[in-house]
């Protein structure tokens, strides 16, 4: 540790963050990432306070030799926000948000959380594509792809994307954009942290609230059968203003097992009510909470299901149709989940985020049809084994039905190969531009992508 101790001694005065080593009192706590299963000790976190800070932790883990991680807001189920022994570098502390509402653009630092930057870019009426639940962080959810409720209407977090600011692995900053580095900005989108910490951000922006239509419809989970092929059958005729997810859980009671839809409209309210009545009259629904909502309520509708600290495997998996074989298979299993966070979602994709090519963005996530999560959530150690059995017998159930492609940002940690699984035709150019950024492979605490 004198190594450490001696560079830490000559850094820290020029240092805009704070250093937090094991021994410190606060060490436990802020080690901790979302997924409760995770539960590694890094040598050093570098709570970094802005972009030079993170260039100085990247040149300091160079010269230790030491692993890196990037934490931004910490959600990766995987835990790949941290390592044993190495040095997490902590985006957290940044939470810089600038809008331009003139331009229609906003600019965030890698700590920041969606509801976050949605708080400043809504007192404006103003959004960019993000996440579902409010509490992801906006760097891990755009670099992977960031699928969310605008993803029909505008896309992916990642297709709009006008920059991002990159601490690189000799411990340069780079900014990337379809001007400058555009290789290096194609990678990026899609290729999570392989090619270097991204410290910031800037998005397009659109109109958006601040008041929507969304929220949810339930009906009993004896009915999801019937649910299931509605949610099928109303998914093929969705306009680009209209996002749909399907969830088999329990309701907050911990008792009732139900069959969710949850929906958000960002076209005229008046189209709203159109698109959304047959929502309302099917059924008809035990609970229909479907109606007017701040557009920041809806982002934060799912969030009080994922508590940070709950144990978590997911499984998942892009299937191009919901037919009787396979919403067999997901009743079947959702009858039998072993706790009563345990839930299967079904997120639908239409509209822009389907027509980019494969082959503009790193992403390959770009077909219609549905992304099916398998979400083993649990409180108690306990249940380890037998929410991870279930995640895996019903993934290996679904084997027969599921397509070629894979989410990065819910890809579980032992797949074998995961960036051949998630990156398809575009990995051999990924591998290349790897080559170039980060021929040492410096940044592997991720999906790794092998430099070529």
């Amino acid at each position: 540790m004198l190594p450490l101790a001696g560079s830490l001694a000559e850094l820290a005065p020029h240092f805009g963050g704070t250093f937090v080593q094991p021994a410190d009192a606060q060490y436990d706590e802020v080690r901790r990432v979302h997924n409760g299963l995770i539960d590694k000790r890094p040598a050093l976190i570098a709570r970094c306070g802005g972009i030079a800070d993170v260039a100085d932790a990247v040149k300091l883990a160079r010269t230790l030799d030491l692993e890196i991680a990037v934490r931004g807001g910490g959600h990766n189920v995987a835990g790949r926000a941290t390592c044993d022994a190495g040095i997490m570098i902590d985006l957290s502390p940044m939470k810089g948000v600038i809008v331009d509402a003139a331009a229609r653009t906003v600019h965030a630092q890698g700590g920041v959380l969606w509801k976050e930057l949605y708080r400043h870019t809504q007192a404006y009426a103003l959004a960019t594509p993000g996440g579902i639940v409010g509490t992801t962080g906006v760097a891990g959810l755009t670099l992977g792809g960031g699928l969310g409720w605008l993803m029909p209407k505008y896309g992916l977090a990642l297709d709009n994307l006008r920059s991002v600011e990159l601490v690189l692995a000799d411990g340069t900053v780079c900014r990337t954009s379809e001007k400058e580095h555009p290789d290096l900005f194609w990678a990026v989108r899609g290729g999570g942290g392989n090619f270097g910490v991204a410290a910031s951000f800037e998005y397009r922006l659109h109109p958006v609230g601040p008041t929507i239509i969304g929220g949810l419809v339930a009906h009993p989970q004896a009915r999801a059968r019937e649910v299931l092929k509605f949610f099928h059958a109303t998914c093929a005729t969705l306009s680009d203003d209209v996002m749909l997810v399907c969830g088999l859980l329990t309701a907050p009671d911990g008792a009732t097992k139900i069959a969710g839809i949850v929906g958000g409209h960002f076209g005229p309210a008046a189209q709203a009510e159109k698109d959304f009545k047959p929502l309302k009259e099917f059924g008809p629904p035990v609970m229909d909470a479907l109606g007017p909502m701040p557009f920041t309520m809806l982002n934060s509708l799912l969030d009080d299901a994922f508590p940070k600290g709950a144990f978590n495997y997911w499984k998942a998996s892009f299937i191009k149709e919901l037919n009787d074989a396979v919403s067999e298979v997901l009743i079947e299993a959702a009858a039998s989940a072993p706790t009563p966070m345990c839930q299967i979602v079904i997120e639908h994709f239409h509209g822009a985020v389907t027509r980019v090519p494969v082959s503009a963005t790193a992403c390959t996530l770009r077909g219609e049809g549905f992304n099916v999560i398998l979400i083993g959530e649990w409180l108690e150690p306990g249940d380890t084994d037998r929410c991870k059995a279930w995640v895996r017998s019903t993934y290996s159930a679904l084997q027969p039905y599921l397509g070629t492609t894979r989410y990065v940002n819910y890809l579980e940690d032992d797949v074998e190969d995961g960036a051949a699984a998630v990156y398809g035709s575009n990995y051999s150019r990924l591998r290349e531009i790897k080559a170039k950024y980060d021929p040492g492979n410096v940044f592997h605490v991720n999906v790794n992508i092998k430099p070529a």
